[in-house]
């Protein structure tokens, strides 16, 4: 499994690139509006960008959602209860996501927004919980 963190300490961010290398499948989850190190990492690493999950509408910082959707052809995932002006993939609590080995399981938490989710990333090889962000 491809789990990669980027940290953006001036706001305080984090954001992350998550891949299948068996696949060559990866997400990207909260990408800050730079995103070319997401397109090089994931290039280096011979991985196609396929989805980019939005945790929560972001009024704190300027998301790269769109740019990283124009860039590599993803679609843009957010919670099945936001409503976004632009395209995107409702994604539903209890949904899982394949990349392959690699499993998302999208969880609805609100609180921080109404519209919050959780994702958390299996490596079905593992018997224990990888990460989660």
């Amino acid at each position: 499994m491809k789990f990669t963190q980027y940290y953006l300490d001036c706001l305080s961010q984090a954001s992350y690139l998550i891949g299948d290398p068996t696949t060559g499948r990866a997400v990207v989850v909260d990408p800050r509006r730079d995103i070319d190190e997401y397109v090089r990492d994931a290039a280096a690493e011979g991985l196609t960008i396929e989805l980019v999950i939005e945790t929560h509408f972001h009024a704190d910082f300027l998301s790269g959602h769109l740019e990283l959707a124009a860039a590599t052809g993803a679609e843009i995932g957010y919670s099945s209860v936001a409503t976004t002006e632009f395209e995107s993939r409702p994604l539903a609590d209890g949904e899982r996501i394949e990349l392959g080995e690699v499993v998302l399981e999208i969880m609805h938490t609100p609180g921080h927004t109404p519209e919050s989710l959780s994702v958390v990333v299996w490596d079905t090889r593992m018997t224990r919980r990888r990460g989660a962000c």
